[in-house]
């Protein structure tokens, strides 16, 4: 916070450690009259607070501006707007020149294990199957390795002996697909290089589903996805879309913004919300 400081900043800080502190302190901070909120994190710290603000009546709001600070593994939303980690002085500069502009969240719909109806929001993207599966297996090594890079790593090599392939029925646009997928990508924004066309202001949704590739295949993938290239591959087939209906994905894992989810019971929706969160971009 030296770099705040040094600017002459006036700032409250305030620090949690679990999804329920970021909840909590943000509607604290909103409800004692914040108005600008700075997440220091990364995908998932944002969504904690991005559905917290959407709890909220819409007047509470459109007076609350929220920014980032990008901190830690997962930054694909802040990277999309030129924050980076390593550049926090221009960062800053941009939070303080407060330009605001108003972006799109997705929303995925779903029934509990309890049958409860249950919704939450997204900022970057919904995966279903193979990297919801990578991203539950870094939660479990990085207990034993601890490093977050490292346990990435450990992960992606697991990965090879696991399930990579999953019985999924969908409906994207006028299309019902009854097929083996490896993964399903839903994003509102980039979505970790898998939906690289997404912008989180346009009205839309990308999709990128991935049907079972040989292992050789698999590794081209991620080179392509590593390049920037992932939708030119031949076993990507990309959407565009407004809502994507998962009808049948009995064994698959989702994950929303770097987070899995308890399992979805049945089938659920994921739509887009349009201009709902007023966020702080660089000029």
């Amino acid at each position: 916070m030296q770099i705040l400081d040094a600017k002459g900043v006036s700032y409250d800080l305030v620090q949690s450690e679990s999804v329920e502190g970021v909840q909590r302190l943000t509607r604290m901070l909103v409800n004692n009259g914040y108005t600008t909120l700075i997440i220091v994190g990364g995908d998932s710290a944002l969504n904690d607070a991005v559905n917290c603000l959407m709890d909220m009546e819409q007047s509470v709001r459109e007076r609350v501006a929220l920014g980032l600070i990008p901190h830690g593994i997962l930054n694909d939303f802040a990277k999309f707007w030129s924050y980076k980690e390593n550049n926090i002085e221009q960062t800053v500069d941009w939070l303080m020149a407060h330009r605001v502009r108003s972006i799109d969240l997705g929303c995925i719909r779903y029934r509990d294990k309890f049958d409860n109806e249950c919704h939450r929001y997204f900022i970057n993207c919904v995966n279903i199957g193979f990297i919801a599966d990578m991203m539950n297996l870094r939660r479990q090594t990085r207990s034993v390795v601890g490093s977050r890079r490292l346990s990435w790593i450990v992960s992606l090599l697991l990965m090879v002996f696991h399930r990579m392939d999953y019985k999924m029925k969908l409906t994207i646009n006028t299309e019902t697909i009854q097929r083996r997928v490896m993964n399903l990508c839903v994003g509102s924004g980039p979505g970790y290089g898998q939906t690289p066309n997404a912008v989180p202001y346009n009205g839309w949704l990308d999709a990128s589903l991935v049907c079972q590739p040989a292992l050789m295949q698999f590794f081209a993938a991620l080179w392509m996805l590593v390049l920037g290239r992932f939708l030119n591959h031949k076993s990507v087939f990309p959407y565009r879309t407004h809502c994507v209906e998962v009808h049948e994905a009995p064994h698959a894992l989702v994950a929303i913004d770097g987070r899995v989810l308890d399992r979805p019971k049945g089938s659920f929706r994921i739509t887009i919300a349009k201009e709902v969160i007023r966020f702080l971009i660089p000029e």
